[in-house]
């Protein structure tokens, strides 16, 4: 008999696809409401992001293992839906994969002792080979690789802020520095989509169901344990930015869009940094790698339901073939061409994790009924609540676009 997989080991998947390198953005982009501020809108985008999740899981307890968006979206919302769903998810998946790989190798020929202007073809290769071979092996193999990349990260991550954590101070975190009339809230709309995008694992929900042979049950519980440990994370990462650097110093940092040598450059004008830029770059790419492993395996099973694949050996190839062979070969020859559109990943992913999972699930208790074996909590309020969140980000992108929200500047 083989032995059941771990809801430790699913856990893992779901932190390790959370908790990218993009984590590092989120002290940036929460500046404008501070620390007390960036909590509260990162609570509020977790329970959405975690709700809508189980909203799919649930609508998926009414189809056969392995079905995907494509199969849920079509059965339940019809065509155009299913168009507009399908080019959102492979859009963000194909282009996170696309970055994953071209940072990842930037790193990786850096490790090798290569030069990467020189070399990085032999980082994309050897990046490439390691794991998308995992992800093409299994999802057991997955699981067992994030298990230890995240406790890799953890271990880093406690090296490189646990100094910092004890040296926040209160009136930094509460800016009692500021004027009266210092306003935060106005800027909580461009501080959402960041938010946003720091907790996407809606792709490994149908792959979770899948890999724990239908117990909706535990794939739940994987879900809430995954994403609480990125959350605590990225709270302990506020307190730790936060804590040490007053809002009002953060205006090189905005001016360098968060760049992590410029942020802890001015870190370390008010508190000790040591180290830290050198056990951060292990932090990002061990966070790199497992969110690589997760975002691929969303993409591959969602391909494979797309295509309409059986779980064999050949229909497992000619899935990863089409899952990582054309991020590959735009990497090798466009390394940076993602930049003009990635900063549309976050409006495209916000219409299958938030809008198309309330709708999903509106659709499917009106044509099932309840889940089998598992329902997400709540009634049509929370549907509308997801519905809601959704629009709001959707809307804060826009108008972020648009020059129209007010934006901080330090």
């Amino acid at each position: 008999m083989s032995k059941q997989p771990s809801l430790l080991g699913g856990a893992m998947i779901i932190t390790g696809t959370v908790v990218g390198a993009g984590m590092l953005a989120n002290p940036t982009a929460t500046s404008g409401v501070w620390f007390l501020g960036s909590l509260l809108v990162l609570l509020y985008t977790w329970f959405s992001m975690l709700t809508s999740g189980l909203m799919i899981l649930e609508v998926n307890t009414h189809y056969p293992s392995g079905a995907s968006f494509d199969t849920l979206v079509r059965d339940l919302l019809g065509k155009g839906w299913n168009i507009v769903n399908g080019m959102a998810v492979a859009f963000v998946l194909y282009l996170l994969t696309y970055a994953y790989i071209f940072v990842g190798s930037n790193l990786t020929t850096a490790a090798i002792g290569l030069n990467p202007a020189e070399n990085l073809w032999v980082g994309q290769m050897v990046f490439f080979l390691i794991f998308a071979g995992c992800v093409w092996w299994s999802a057991r193999v997955v699981d067992r690789f994030t298990s230890v990349l995240i406790g890799g990260m953890i271990l880093t991550f406690i090296w490189a802020t646990s100094g910092l954590l004890s040296t926040a101070k209160i009136p930094v975190l509460l800016d009692s520095a500021a004027p009266a009339d210092t306003r935060y809230w106005i800027y909580a709309g461009t501080a959402l989509p960041v938010c946003l995008a720091s907790f996407g694992f809606h792709g490994n929900v149908s792959s979770l169901f899948k890999y724990f042979d239908g117990d909706a049950p535990k794939v739940a519980r994987a879900l809430w344990i995954g994403t609480l440990i990125a959350l605590v994370i990225y709270a302990l990462w506020q307190l730790a930015i936060h804590g040490n650097l007053p809002r009002s110093a953060f205006t090189p940092v905005i001016a360098a869009d968060g760049d992590i040598g410029v942020l802890i450059g001015e870190l370390s004008k008010f508190a000790s940094t040591g180290s830290m830029a050198k056990i951060l770059s292990f932090f990002s790419y061990m966070a790199i790698a497992s969110s690589f492993l997760g975002v691929t395996l969303g993409l591959l099973d969602y391909l494979t339901d797309l295509f309409g694949f059986d779980n064999s050996r050949s229909g497992r190839n000619k899935a990863a073939a089409i899952t990582f062979l054309p991020p590959l070969v735009a990497c090798l020859l466009f390394p940076t061409g993602f930049v003009t559109v990635i900063g549309y990943v976050g409006l495209a992913a916000t219409v299958w994790t938030g809008l198309v999972p309330a709708l999903l699930l509106y659709a499917s208790r009106k044509k099932h009924g309840l889940g089998k074996g598992y329902r997400v909590y709540g009634g049509t309020g929370l549907v509308i609540w997801v519905f809601v969140f959704g629009v709001i980000n959707i809307l804060a992108q826009l108008l972020s676009r648009a020059d129209i929200l007010p934006v901080f500047k330090g």
